[in-house]
Parts: structure tokens; C-alpha cells; sequence
């Protein structure tokens, strides 16, 4: 076996760099980063430990992962509304899962840090101009006039970041997310009437059990938590992640500090280890993954868990291949694989992926992205994607697992509970309960990157992988057939 080559935070310069950003001055933003690096971190190593433990209990089938939120942040939309809603949609959807299921949830957010976004292209042409392609705006502006990258951005990255995850931490430090009331993260703008009665059915039957609780004394109910003592049904782990996109803002956020006691890390030398303070978790893209490239030689050092997305032209060898050099001690909770083939190729793919990891022995977490390879265009010219194809996929994901004696242990999902100026759920998404139609997207669609499931739509998805483990942990037999019905089975509704 080759010994590894010496990692530091800024080995990954000696390497090749896909979807790199040229700066128009090195100076500036040298200046710019050296800013950042004076700046405290946004998350703590405990808080990046607790989470590979928990990642480690998925892994085990002991728990689930939620990775959710949007493709791309935007700065704009750093608002109280927004946030507020964003995380009432993540608590209702971990709800469904909880009540189904009857297992813990493991909440990732798309948030405090997705403000990149990787492209095809280096240019596009808008209005018949060739122009720099939109990069995020951590790196220039959606204005076509606003292309030239500038490293101030990163700065405002960082300070909407620290931003949103004090909101976050406030909401959830304060009652936001406890269980003695969760209509507070509303249903007012769900207009269908079966998804709204089955969400009051689960808080009906929640409140019957808090109740009981109550009685017998195990919680002390919401005049407790006034005190500031929430207790188990008053607060949430809540973390944050993003594409570890710009090598250069990770590097100036990675801090070697102190490994909290108990926690034994085996490429450590001494009692401090390297963690990226930017997020708690962060993955690998499809189009940044070579194995001999800058990314992957960055993350191989980091002590946070990482993901890495797994599309069609991964071979199985080359994925064993990468899980060596980012996981070499096989250490459980470091790896989480996240898969997005697309509703018609996910027959072909994931079965190979599986048992090649399989007959590797290293442990990871298996997850399903059914959104980035199933986006289209409508006839309108809008980028939308098909709630039947969606749930195609995962379908077929949760079947492929169960046929290869492995286990689907999360789902990743680009979704938003913001809401219109009308105060009714964006459109940008095709199907689910409230049937949108094409003719119906262009009302209320607010994405400048991929097309988000919203509200309702989110809903349903929870609802149809809440009943697939309900049925599973009762021992009944699971529907079998086109999406459709699968969809109209494991949810309990007429059709799609």
C-alpha cells in the first residue's frame, strides 16, 4: 500500500482544480481571505463530532437523514420570512418521517453556505450576448452585467452565512421547534385539503401522546420550557452544509483546534485535528470528484463528514477508489454517498454501486437525490422537473436497496417553504397533490438556479417515504408497480 502524500489546508494547490474561478485581482482577493481567516468559525468541533456520530447511527439503520434546502442560497433572500419558513418546512417533513417511521431524524439544511454553484460552461448567452455564466452569488451577480467575479462577495458570503445560522440557532433555541405546537410552522398555504387533514391527524394524535406524557410525568410540557429548560420534545439538532465548491474560502475557514474529549481520531497527531469551521457538513460535487484533483485532496484532510454525489459516469472501481483516499481507516460516519442518476437510469447504476462498496467493506451512508437528474424544460422555457418522475426514482432506490440486502438511509432534496408575495407556495415543480400544471409554473416561480418542490410538494414526498417504513416496521408488504401507484399507495391518495 502507497503511503499518503503530507495533507495541509493548502495541498490542494499543488493539485489540478475543476470549476475554478479567475480572479481579476490576485492581491484583492488574497486580502480578502486573509480577512476570513481572522474571522471565528461558524461551527464548533463538538457540534462536528455530534453529527458524525449521528450519521454513524443512519449508517446503522438506527436513524435518517434529511439533507434539504436549495441549490443555490441567495443573499437576498436572507430574510426572517424566508429562514423562518425554510425551517418550519424541514421540522414538518422530520415530523411525517418521525411519526412513520418511528426512528430518530437527522436534519442537514442546504443553508448558512450555498451561495456556489458549479457550471457546465464558463460562459452563456443571454439576449443574444456572450456572457460569464451566473456562479452564485458568493461569486458574481445574476445581473448579466455583473459577471466579473469579486472577491468581496466572499466576504458577504460569510457574513449571511454567520447570519442565517444565528437566526437558525435563535428559532430553535427558543421554542420554535417544539412539539407542543406544531401548527406554528404552518399549513396556511397548503390548498390541499387530504395533505392538510393527514398533518392535523399526525399533531392530533401528538398531542394525545404529549398529553400522556405529561401525566405520568416524563415531560413537563410548554410551561417547562418557558423556564428556558426545553427538553426532549423542545429543541432539535439542526446542521448546516453546503458544496465545498471554493477551495480557497474552505481553506481560509479550516482551523486546526482541539479535538473534544472522548472523541479518539485516528490520523491525528497530538490532542488537535483539522476542522472545517464553514459548515458542519460538506460534500463533494459530480463534476469536481477526480480522484487526483484539488477537491478531493482537500477533503481527504477535513474532519467533518462529507458527502460525495454519485451520478452514471461513476464506475464502481473508481468509487471504491475515492472512499480509500477520503476514508482510509474506514471510520463510520465520515462518508455519506449521495446518488442522483435520474428516474431512468437508476436500474442501470445503483445496484453495481452498491456492491462494489459492499465488497469493499467500507461503511457509508446511502442516500437518494431524485432531483438533479430528473430537471427538463417546460414548453414555456422554464427548468422544472416532474413530481412522478421524483418519486420514480426514489421508489426505485428504496427497491434496489432492499433487493441488495442494503438500506437507503436518507433522502437529499432541493425544496423551500418560502412563499410568493401572495402568500401562496412558489411554483417550480410539475404534479404532487395540488397537480400544478405547466400552465401554472410561471405564477409564482422565484428560482434563479434549480426548480424547488415547495411546501405541499415537499409534503408529499414526506408522507410517501413516512408510509413505505410504517408499512415496513408493521411487516406489511410493500407496493409494487409504476410510480404512480406507488405514490397512490404509499400515500394514501386516489392518484397523483
Amino acid at each position: 500500500m502507497s503511503i499518503p502524500e503530507p495533507w495541509s489546508p493548502s495541498s490542494w494547490k499543488s493539485k489540478p482544480i475543476a470549476q475554478d474561478v479567475a480572479y481579476e485581482d490576485p492581491a484583492h482577493l488574497a486580502k480578502v481571505l486573509s480577512k476570513i481567516e481572522r474571522l471565528p468559525g461558524m461551527v464548533t468541533p463538538s457540534e462536528i463530532e455530534r453529527l458524525r456520530h449521528q450519521l454513524a447511527m443512519v449508517q446503522r439503520n438506527e436513524a435518517f437523514l434529511l439533507h434539504a434546502g436549495d441549490c443555490a442560497e441567495s443573499f437576498d433572500a436572507c430574510t426572517h420570512e424566508n429562514l423562518s419558513n425554510k425551517i418550519g418546512l424541514i421540522l414538518s417533513f422530520s415530523l411525517i418521517l418521525i411519526w412513520g417511521a418511528r426512528r430518530p431524524v437527522v436534519r442537514i439544511g442546504r443553508i448558512a453556505g450555498q451561495y456556489a454553484k458549479p457550471r457546465s460552461s464558463p460562459k452563456e448567452v443571454i439576449d443574444g450576448k456572450e456572457v460569464l455564466s451566473f456562479r452564485g452569488d458568493n461569486v458574481n451577480g445574476l445581473d448579466p452585467n455583473d459577471r466579473t467575479p469579486n472577491p468581496e462577495r466572499l466576504l458577504s458570503a460569510y457574513f449571511h452565512s454567520t447570519t442565517t445560522l444565528n437566526h437558525v440557532r435563535g428559532l430553535l433555541t427558543s421554542g420554535f421547534a417544539s412539539l407542543h405546537h406544531p401548527r406554528d410552522w404552518s399549513l396556511n398555504h397548503v390548498r390541499s385539503p387530504s395533505l392538510r387533514k393527514e398533518f392535523e391527524n399526525i399533531v392530533d394524535n401528538l398531542s394525545d401522546a404529549l398529553d400522556f406524557s405529561r401525566t405520568i410525568g416524563v415531560e413537563s410540557g410548554p410551561a417547562f420550557e418557558k423556564g428556558g429548560a426545553r427538553g426532549t420534545v423542545g429543541e432539535v439538532d439542526f446542521y448546516t452544509s453546503h458544496e465545498g465548491l471554493m477551495l480557497e474560502y474552505e481553506q481560509a475557514l479550516t482551523r486546526l483546534l482541539p479535538i473534544p474529549a472522548g472523541i479518539s481520531v485516528p490520523s491525528a497527531s497530538g490532542n488537535k485535528t483539522y476542522y472545517n469551521t464553514s459548515a458542519h457538513f460538506l460534500w463533494i460535487g459530480d463534476r469536481t470528484r477526480q480522484l487526483t484533483h484539488a477537491h478531493v485532496e482537500y477533503f481527504r484532510g477535513i474532519r467533518n463528514p462529507i458527502g460525495v454525489k454519485v451520478g452514471p459516469s461513476m464506475k464502481g472501481e473508481e468509487l471504491v477508489r475515492l472512499l480509500g483516499i477520503v476514508n482510509p481507516e474506514k471510520e463510520g460516519g465520515r462518508v455519506t454517498l449521495i446518488t442522483r442518476y435520474g428516474a431512468g437510469k437508476v436500474a442501470e447504476f445503483l445496484k453495481g454501486h452498491i456492491q462494489a462498496v459492499q465488497e469493499s467493506g467500507h461503511p457509508v451512508v446511502w442516500v437518494c437525490d431524485p432531483m438533479h437528474g430528473n430537471t427538463l424544460t417546460s414548453s414555456t422555457g422554464l427548468k422544472t422537473r416532474n413530481f412522478g418522475t421524483i418519486i420514480s426514482e426514489l421508489t426505485s432506490s428504496l427497491r434496489i436497496h432492499a433487493q441488495c440486502n442494503s438500506r437507503l438511509g436518507g433522502v437529499s432534496l432541493e425544496f423551500t417553504g418560502e412563499l410568493a408575495d401572495d402568500g401562496f407556495s412558489v411554483t417550480e415543480c410539475l404534479g404532487g397533490s395540488m397537480e400544478l400544471s405547466e400552465d401554472e409554473l410561471g405564477l409564482r416561480y422565484q428560482s434563479f438556479c434549480d426548480p424547488r418542490l415547495n411546501f405541499e410538494q415537499s409534503l408529499d414526498v414526506a408522507f410517501l417515504i413516512s408510509n413505505y417504513f410504517k408499512n415496513e416496521r408493521k411487516g406489511n408488504k410493500q407496493p409494487e408497480g409504476d410510480a404512480d401507484v406507488l405514490y397512490a399507495e404509499l400515500s394514501g391518495k386516489a392518484s397523483v
